[in-house]
């Protein structure tokens, strides 16, 4: 039964493998460091990139699949406001009444013109970080989801007025105020006082942006009209079709609205954009995608090293261990048991290292996305891709030792000293 045989054979060489290991635990050690390295950096960052994107994802699911945006203009990377291409500077930029005119479209069933600026939220000498202050309106949670945990939203009076009122997120709310009440206090967002209105919970999957998080929300013309505001990147109209109601055809609707207000000829292109969630999902998978390349270049340098590394150590072994095998060649060994003997050695080497790769890796992951606050899952598939490459670098580069093993003559390895 040859297959059995080859079975017992690697079983009995990765118990010769451990053994080795545990003799030399320091040179073992040292020489799969490349490995775990490669292995857990690659993994920590699947994690935070599943991570963010999963997040996304069921932002995507509480908007709606059909919400789409209209924008001044659409880019990957935001733009520089200072130094605009000409064929932005000549768009106009999104107004008030062109987010009336959008809502009162029979297709339309929410539309308001938002704003986001970055500031801290102060009280009484306790203040935050710089966080996101979003100008928006009652109607917030329709895009947003989430809840009020107490108080109010913005009542229409205060939206129209520009009340300077604010809805705070509790965990905001929580480090300004500890065990005080804060509704009806009068608290400093960007330094402008505002009463509290309201305490917002967003939802445990929410997707805030890279280096700020959801602080504020205050009516949009109070943001309008007291915050500085980047007209190009940090306004937008949030569109919200009626059920029933296709995103091609509420796109229609709203594009023909648009044009009409801009009193764009026929053959004038458009002066805004409209995105669609599977857009803005398409985009970040465009971006990562470029992430996850530069990294498997840098996490393979690694393994590249540790392969090296493994092949330094394996020779060293074959010339430490030229008496043993000499004997185990003596028994009747064949020159294939001895390289499969070694071989099988560089793998176990190297697939230890891709095992404690992995766990490394997904304990600082999943630690980063904690302080991040993304809830991800196990990358279960790279898992099993990290650990396969981390196997088969230890064969390739155990594959000299191995051959050289392989060809020891028995009565010199006898007599070797």
């Amino acid at each position: 039964m040859p297959a059995a045989r080859a079975v017992s054979q690697i079983g009995q060489n990765i118990a010769v493998a451990l053994s080795a290991l545990r003799a030399s635990k320091l040179r073992s050690a040292l020489t799969i460091l490349g490995v775990v390295i490669g292995v857990s950096t690659v993994m920590t960052m699947a994690s935070l990139v599943q991570g963010i994107r999963d997040q996304i994802v069921r932002t995507i699911e509480i908007a709606g699949p059909t919400t789409f945006y209209v924008l001044k203009v659409f880019s990957q990377t935001p733009v520089d406001p200072n130094r605009l291409p000409k064929y932005i500077r000549i768009r106009p930029d999104l107004i008030d009444d062109e987010a009336q005119r959008i809502r009162a479209l029979p297709e339309i069933l929410y539309a308001a013109l938002w704003g986001q600026a970055i500031a801290r939220v102060e009280y009484e000498g306790s203040r935050t970080q710089n966080v996101a202050v979003f100008g928006a309106d009652e109607g917030f949670t329709v895009i947003q989801g989430g809840e009020l945990a107490s108080g109010r939203w913005f009542t229409r009076a205060e939206v129209t007025g520009g009340d300077n009122v604010v809805v705070l997120r509790d965990a905001i709310a929580d480090k300004v105020f500890g065990r005080l009440d804060p509704l009806g206090k009068l608290v400093r967002v960007g330094g402008r006082p505002a009463r509290v209105v309201g305490i917002y919970v967003q939802p445990g999957n929410i997707f805030s942006p890279p280096g700020s998080e959801i602080g504020a929300i205050i009516p949009f013309r109070m943001l309008d009209t007291q915050f500085q505001i980047d007209k190009t990147n940090g306004l937008w109209i949030p569109v919200k079709p009626k059920p029933g109601v296709s995103v091609s055809d509420a796109q229609a609707s709203v594009t023909v609205a648009l044009r009409s207000g801009r009193k764009l000829r026929p053959r004038d292109k458009n002066t805004f954009d409209l995105v669609t969630q599977d857009q803005v999902l398409d985009t970040f998978n465009s971006l990562t995608s470029v992430f996850f390349l530069v990294l498997i270049v840098l996490s393979s340098v690694a393994l590249l090293v540790g392969g090296i590394g493994v092949m330094a150590i394996m020779m060293v072994s074959v010339t430490d261990r030229t008496k043993e095998i000499g004997l185990r060649k003596a028994l009747g060994a064949t020159t294939g048991d001895i390289r499969l003997q070694f071989l099988v050695e560089a793998a176990t080497l190297t697939g230890l290292g891709g095992i404690i790769g992995v766990l490394a890796g997904a304990a600082v992951g999943k630690l980063v996305t904690v302080l991040l606050e993304i809830t991800t899952g196990f990358p279960l598939t790279l898992t099993i891709v990290a650990v396969t490459s981390s196997i088969v670098v230890g064969v390739m580069f155990g594959i000299i030792p191995a051959n050289r093993a392989a060809r020891l003559d028995p009565v010199d390895a006898l007599r070797y000293e």
